[in-house]
């Protein structure tokens, strides 16, 4: 068995299943080592951001790595931004880098780069294998690394030396990670401060948005009558009316400090002490006031859920809120607008759909207006970088083929990963991509009026602007094989959504947006 073999072998044996993959000459022999060891289920991405971020939606969907096989340092540098996200996240994620030979790298081949350097800003855990010997057990590790909860990006970098040499020493199985449990004494100062009532906010975040950790916090609100509320982005968020409606710190600064009035204590559980996204002149960082306690019952690297269900317990918190009924709306009419198009997904979103959203400034209305909903999951692009949407919607419906996937997405993000296109029709996955065409990067505009400039110049507009030329949504779903229907009011839409969630198969559908509509 050559290294290669026993890599995969080590993986397959810890129960790692897909490896996303866009390789080149130094992985051919990992490529080679797919057909031979059974159990990994290689999917081709013709660009390294879509492994990365195809990778991210598995993991946040199962909870346990995919593998990314990508070509040295220039291909790791492609799938950079969706790494990103996906640490922000918390996804487990197993990063397989192949290299140059060792005894190659020294006199600086073409591809060489200081691929260490790139690794470390996105990894948790890294290292660079020195012989076939001992590669079982650096994927081992790699594995253990990645499965620390919630979840981390662990990045294993391969020379082909040690994939192709033959591996002496035995398979390895990955150590469990240990429990992250908080200890009593957060417990005792969380239940101090949700004991005192309105004025204390319990915010969650990370592994509070599960359903059994939101559970608990409901029964903990219940108990207190404290303000339940969530972090602004989430990695994964379970939502239905059987769940509590958790209202979202704002996303622009000054509405995030209003938000905080009033409050005296915010106790955080999985959630970090919230910042702005961004800094503007003349504002501030931190969102919560100085003046207001911050208690800390869980980080986000500890388990929310065991730290919720002990707070729970210790305020003797046994009777949970009765579930909401579930709530359609009617089917909205007239031209495509932000409420018009959250209106239209909540009227037709099956039960225990997957949703990833990367709507930005058009999918806005999404949230509230799907509380009442059925029964889904909730993703988002949680670090920032867009281009995530469609390639974590091909992962997540790789992750769970049993269940739809609605990918709510901007027309501009969409651009940056549309080769994930051709990889949802080559895989066959159920996604429903919902794009929303507005030919412009509204955020962009929306944040030059917020810097003080009134009117948009000519450079202005034309780095904002999309529409020259349009973008042919359809010509390019169709060039990929996926059928496309171009929809211009709330009818149009609702039926589109009503087909593509009927329908196997991936579909796209290009919602043009009217700014003038609601």
């Amino acid at each position: 068995m050559n290294g290669a073999q026993a890599m995969l072998r080590t993986a397959a044996n810890a129960g790692v299943e897909v490896c996303f993959a866009n390789p080149g000459t130094s992985e051919i022999h990992l490529v080679a080592a797919l057909d031979e060891i059974p159990g990994v289920r290689g999917v081709l991405a013709q660009f390294e951001g879509v492994a990365t971020g195809a990778a991210d939606g598995y993991g946040r969907m199962t909870g346990k790595p995919a593998l990314t096989l990508v070509h040295l340092g220039p291909g790791f540098a492609n799938g950079f931004a969706n790494l990103h996200n996906a640490r922000r996240g918390r996804t487990p994620l197993v990063n397989v880098i192949g290299h140059h030979p060792t005894w190659h790298r020294n006199y600086d081949p073409p591809l060489n780069t200081e691929v260490e350097s790139l690794v470390r800003a996105v990894s948790d855990w890294q290292r660079t294998a020195a012989s076939a010997e001992h590669i079982s057990r650096d994927m081992a590790d790699a594995i253990s690394a990645a499965r620390r909860h919630p979840g981390q990006i662990a990045t294993l970098i391969v020379p082909t030396d040690c994939q192709w040499n033959e591996a002496y020493g035995p398979i390895v199985e990955p150590t469990p990670p240990p429990a992250a449990l908080v200890g009593p004494e957060a417990v005792e100062r969380a239940r101090i401060a949700t004991s005192k009532g309105e004025r204390t906010m319990l915010m969650l975040g990370s592994s509070g948005f599960t359903e059994a950790a939101q559970r608990q916090a409901a029964r903990v609100q219940a108990k207190t009558d404290c303000r339940l509320t969530a972090e602004t982005f989430c990695g994964r968020m379970e939502r239905g009316p059987h769940l509590p409606a958790l209202p979202r710190v704002p996303y622009f600064p000054e509405q995030a400090v209003e938000f905080f009035r009033g409050v005296d204590t915010v106790v955080l559980a999985g959630a970090l002490d919230p910042v702005a996204f961004f800094g503007y002149e003349g504002g501030v960082s931190r969102l919560i006031p100085e003046s207001t306690e911050v208690v800390v019952l869980s980080h986000p690297t500890e388990d929310s859920g065991h730290a919720l269900r002990e707070l729970a317990g210790a305020l003797d918190a046994k009777e949970e809120p009765p579930a909401r009924n579930i709530e359609r709306p009617p089917v909205p009419s007239g031209p495509i607008g932000v409420r018009v198009a959250a209106q239209a997904i909540a009227a037709t979103l099956p039960e225990q759909a997957i949703v990833m959203d990367e709507g930005i400034t058009a999918g806005a209305g999404f949230y509230p207006a799907t509380m009442n909903a059925p029964a889904h999951t909730y993703l988002q692009e949680n670090g920032g970088a867009i281009g995530m949407g469609l390639p974590a919607s091909l992962g997540a419906a790789i992750a769970c083929p049993d269940r739809k996937v609605l990918n709510l997405e901007g027309d501009g993000s969409g651009l940056y990963t549309i080769q994930a296109l051709w990889s949802q029709v080559r895989e066959g996955v159920d996604v429903v991509n919902l794009v929303f065409a507005n030919d412009v990067y509204r955020i962009l505009q929306v944040e030059l009026h917020r810097a003080g400039v009134e009117e948009l110049g000519p450079q202005s507009v034309n780095l904002t602007d999309l529409s020259g030329p349009r973008v042919e949504w359809l010509d390019l779903a169709r060039g990929f094989g996926m059928p496309a229907v171009q929809v211009r009011t709330g009818e149009e839409l609702t039926e589109a959504l009503e087909r593509g969630f009927a329908e196997p198969g991936p579909c796209l559908i290009e919602a043009m947006v009217d700014d003038r509509a609601s």
